[in-house]
C-alpha cells in the first residue's frame, strides 16, 4: 500500500492547523485513556489501521487493558466499561455514522447525564477530529507502523 500523497507536506499550513486542534483536544481535560477509546472505536468503524495501531499503543500507555481493548468493538456486551465511558461510546458511534445513526435524544440525554456542556463540546470536537485522521489516513494510504506499539 504506497501512499497517496505525504498528508504531512502536500498543504503544510492545513496539516499544522488540524495538527495543533489534534493537540489542543488531548490536552482538554477529559481523561486521557477515554479520548484513546472514542479514537479507537471511530477508528474501528472507519476501518483505519493507521490509527487504530497508533491508538490502541498511545491507550496502552494511558493504562488500558488488553481485555478493555479486545472488547471496544462489542462494548454494548461488554460489563467492563463505565456508564461514563458507555455514553461516550455511544455517542462516538452515532457522530461517527451521523448519517444513517444521527444523534437520538435518548444518546444526547445519556451523554449529558455524564458530560458537562463543555465536555460534550470538547468530546464531540475529539470525535470529528479522529474521524478526520481517519479519513486522511484511509483517503490517502497513510501507515506509519512507528507511531504504533512495536
Amino acid at each position: 500500500m504506497a501512499p497517496r500523497a505525504d498528508i504531512y507536506k502536500a498543504s503544510p499550513e492545513a496539516f499544522n492547523a488540524w495538527y495543533a486542534l489534534s493537540r489542543k483536544l488531548a490536552a482538554c481535560g477529559l481523561e486521557p485513556s477515554l479520548l484513546e477509546l472514542v479514537k479507537i472505536r471511530s477508528s474501528q468503524i472507519n476501518g483505519c489501521a493507521n490509527c487504530l495501531n497508533m491508538h490502541t499503543a498511545e491507550a496502552r500507555r494511558a493504562g488500558e487493558t488488553e481485555q478493555r481493548l479486545h472488547l471496544l468493538a462489542a462494548w454494548h456486551e461488554a460489563p467492563c466499561y463505565s456508564d461514563r465511558e458507555r455514553a461516550a461510546l455511544d455517542w462516538t458511534e452515532h457522530m461517527t455514522d451521523i448519517a444513517t445513526k444521527r444523534a437520538p435524544d435518548a444518546v444526547y440525554a445519556a451523554l449529558a447525564e455524564h458530560f458537562t456542556p463543555a465536555e460534550q463540546v470538547e468530546l464531540t470536537l475529539a470525535i470529528n477530529v479522529i474521524n478526520g485522521w481517519n479519513r486522511l489516513a484511509v483517503g490517502f494510504n497513510v501507515y506509519a507502523p512507528e507511531m504504533g506499539w512495536q
